[in-house]
């Protein structure tokens, strides 16, 4: 994890509260913010029969999805209030199928600058791991 970050704990609550008011696609595939720490955020999702393929197996496109919205939101409590975080990059690797259950994700800092930060994120399902993703976002401050 990065070292020497600051972190807003207002700003991570605030996360928190509005997560519980989420919309858009957020919303409509479920993703639900568990908890932040120093350097790290914490979500989940649960799987659903609308969000898999005809094989029974969540679609890539899904568990991209959710890493792509917490590669930025692990940033902002980081961040003083007004910055904002846009994914630049990101590449994951599927490393088991998800059919039932709950994915549970763990997205964590590693380096962070003023301008950019590169972020980890390990997934798992059913006590085993599918999905490690690594990405960078470009950070900005208000205009």
């Amino acid at each position: 994890m990065a070292q020497n970050l600051t972190f807003y704990q207002e700003i991570a609550d605030a996360f928190l509260q509005a997560d519980q008011m989420a919309t858009g696609l957020p919303q409509y595939l479920g993703f639900r913010i568990t908890g932040f720490e120093p350097g790290k955020l914490f979500a989940e999702m649960e799987v659903r029969p609308e969000l898999l393929t005809p094989i029974g197996n969540m679609h890539g496109g899904v568990v991209a999805a959710f890493c792509d919205h917490m590669l930025g939101t692990v940033c902002y409590p980081h961040m003083p209030t007004g910055y904002w975080a846009a994914t630049t990059e990101f590449k994951l690797n599927l490393t088991a199928p998800i059919s039932r259950g709950v994915v549970k994700a763990v997205a964590s800092v590693m380096v962070m600058t003023r301008s950019t930060a590169v972020i980890r994120i390990d997934m798992e399902n059913e006590g085993r791991a599918v999905c490690c993703a690594q990405g960078t976002c470009l950070l900005r401050a208000p205009k």
